[in-house]
């Protein structure tokens, strides 16, 4: 085997996405499964878990910091024929993992209050996102765990494998979650708690299962002095890499922080309505997000090889695929919005307030297919502070500032303040065409660099 020529190169972008597509189907149909469930049971409680899992995902983009970092640095070696220092990373990036999570689990149980009452939450809203971000909090160490392995798994094309584990997960959690909203077989109606201990049991099958597959994949069990003994300069490559990477979505979450306060002074209509949509939203992204991700992969193996041309063009035709798509998906469902929306409710303030927005994501969503692919591509070949840099100048600046004043100054409401983030999203994929096409690695040896600091 040369590094030129080795079966991580060679894999397809099919054999990778196919299965990233349906397990992130299944991820996103959970939430909205989940969603689903919890409208017949109370429009408050969809509210409220709504911004409770808005404060979860800000601390899951934590945990992807090292998740990033190793997916990135773990396919260049990868692609480099460095076998030895892409299990070294794996094992880093575990012991790493673990270590955040159980950090930011204790913050989220000891300041989840605190965290809520950001939001101006009230009454039963309140009520409802407290006990779901009290039962979830406990269990952010095994999601940061699950995140390190997930991300090991793919770096070597392990996809299959993933998106196995994502249908059994779904399956007890949806499972879960009938029981704790209809009161299955008998059992008491549980409600909001029923539904996150649900979640908490799948959680807890996930990490079963990724250690399963991860030693019988890739021969490579994990020790507990993992914990303790991690290479520093892996560290430090994981870093390096994923904290720019990730501050780009840090960045992005902290202003829906913002935006959903803005939400908020709507009234909980809008609030509502507001969770609906972005549960119909991901179907329009969902093909981007499964083709990006694998995208991403096979360019960080191309850049390892310094295959440098074969990456260019595999962003540029990646890109084509996902705007086309996504469009004539957003636009399908634009079409049949009425009929969507009523299967999640039957408030016709809530669909009024929803179904002139869901036209809105037609125009919306070539832009965040640009982001989501070049942005990906860009982290990929090393050029991870251009994402982050651009994100905050645009997100706080375009995304926050316009929400605002398209939403709540112009009376607009929830359409005006997606409006906002559709521009925003839009200048920021303008920006990353514009940089992939400039070739950003031939200004700097970002590859070089990134390599070695995964040396021993």
């Amino acid at each position: 085997m040369t590094t030129e020529n080795n079966k991580y190169q060679d894999q397809s972008l099919f054999s990778i996405t196919w299965p990233l597509f349906i397990e992130i189907s299944l991820h996103m149909g959970m939430g909205i499964v989940a969603t689903l469930i919890l409208s017949g049971y109370s429009d408050n409680a969809v509210a409220g878990v709504g911004v409770a899992n808005q404060i979860i995902n800000i601390f899951i983009l934590v945990f992807n910091v090292t998740a990033i970092g190793a997916t990135i640095l773990i396919g260049q070696n990868l692609g480099a024929n460095r076998l030895d220092r892409a299990r070294r990373l794996a094992r880093s990036a575990f012991g790493v993992n673990f270590w955040i999570g159980i950090v930011m689990t204790i913050v989220v149980v000891a300041f989840g209050g605190v965290f809520l009452n950001f939001y101006g939450l009230s009454g039963e809203v309140y009520d409802f996102a407290y006990t779901f971000l009290s039962i979830i909090g406990m269990s952010l160490f095994l999601e940061a765990i699950a995140l390190a392995l997930s991300a090991v798994l793919r770096s070597y094309g392990h996809t299959k494998e993933t998106m196995v584990v994502t249908v059994i997960m779904n399956v007890i959690s949806m499972v879960g979650s009938f029981i704790a909203i209809k009161g299955w077989f008998g059992l008491p109606v549980t409600g909001v708690a029923g539904v996150a201990y649900a979640m908490l049991a799948a959680r807890i099958f996930i990490i079963a299962a990724l250690f399963y597959f991860v030693y019988r994949q890739l021969a490579l069990k994990f020790h507990m002095k993992d914990l303790f003994k991690i290479n520093k300069k892996d560290v430090k490559g994981l870093l390096s890499i994923g904290i720019p990477s990730a501050g780009e979505n840090l960045s992005y979450q902290f202003s829906q922080v913002v935006i959903t306060s803005f939400v908020a002074l709507t009234g909980d209509a809008g609030l509502a309505a507001r969770v609906y949509i972005l549960n119909i939203s991901m179907v329009c992204f969902l093909f981007t997000f499964a083709i990006g991700q694998g995208t991403q992969l096979l360019i960080a193996r191309y850049i390892g090889a310094k295959q440098y041309d074969r990456a260019l063009k595999r962003g540029l035709k990646t890109l084509k695929i996902a705007v086309i798509i996504s469009a004539s998906v957003s636009l399908a469902v634009a079409l049949i919005g009425k009929p969507i929306l009523t299967i999640f409710t039957s408030d016709a303030d809530i669909i009024a307030i929803a179904l002139p927005v869901l036209w809105a994501i037609v125009f919306i969503e070539p832009g965040r297919a640009m982001n989501i692919v070049l942005m990906g591509s860009l982290k990929s070949v090393g050029d991870v502070r251009f994402p982050v840099v651009i994100g905050i100048i645009s997100m706080w600046g375009i995304a926050v500032v316009l929400s605002y004043f398209f939403g709540i100054t112009l009376g607009l409401g929830l359409l005006g303040i997606w409006l906002a983030q559709g521009l925003d999203e839009c200048i920021r994929g303008f920006f990353a065409l514009k940089r992939w096409v400039s070739k950003p690695w031939l200004k700097k040896k970002v590859v070089e660099q990134n390599l070695s600091s995964s040396l021993s």
